[in-house]
């Protein structure tokens, strides 16, 4: 056989197997989102029923749990920059991450990246909205930056939305301190 014959055959061998794959054209137009989740009476490959087994949409594992946790170990530690690095790693992988993005300000504040920690708490605020835990951190942070008036307005909102909080207490009787010993 030559080469242009066997060309040819192997074409239409081709043709005649992809003319036996079809799809049902209502599967790719009806607009409906197909997902993994089994349907009642479903088997697995064991013999066993899916009811009670957990499927993907059940599952609390986040991809930025593990930068999370090693970032807090971190910032415990007092390593902020390391802890910064691994929730910027926490914000990409999970950039809905509401915590990841009040960790990543924390973190800039305490190097004194006041640039960065103004960018990640405008979205932290976004994500998590007015917390006690927003308006102490952003409270915190003004200290830091000696904006005292600031710092006083941001641990008073975070006073009135968990008046028993002790690291609210604490942070404005550190603030009260701060004012009384002013060093120059």
């Amino acid at each position: 056989m030559t080469r242009p014959k066997r060309l040819a055959a192997a074409t239409s061998l081709l043709l005649i197997l992809l003319a036996g794959c079809q799809t049902n054209g209502a599967d790719l137009t009806d607009g409906v989102v197909r997902t993994n989740e089994p349907s009642k009476g479903d088997v697995t490959s064991f013999g066993d029923a899916f009811d009670g087994l957990k499927t993907v949409s059940d599952v609390e594992y986040y991809a930025s749990d593990q930068a999370v946790a090693e970032a807090k170990n971190q910032f415990r530690a007092e390593n902020y920059g390391n802890a910064g690095a691994l929730f910027l790693k926490a914000t990409r992988l999970a950039p809905n991450d509401g915590g990841a993005w009040m960790g990543l300000a924390a973190c800039t504040d305490r190097i004194h990246r006041f640039d960065l920690s103004d960018r990640a708490y405008a979205r932290a605020s976004r994500l998590v909205g007015g917390t006690p835990e927003y308006y102490n951190n952003v409270g915190y942070s003004y200290l830091l930056r000696g904006k005292l008036q600031d710092a006083r307005s941001n641990f008073l909102k975070a006073y009135e939305l968990a008046p028993n909080d002790p690291t609210v207490a604490n942070n404005l009787k550190l603030l009260s301190s701060s004012v009384q010993n002013i060093e120059r």
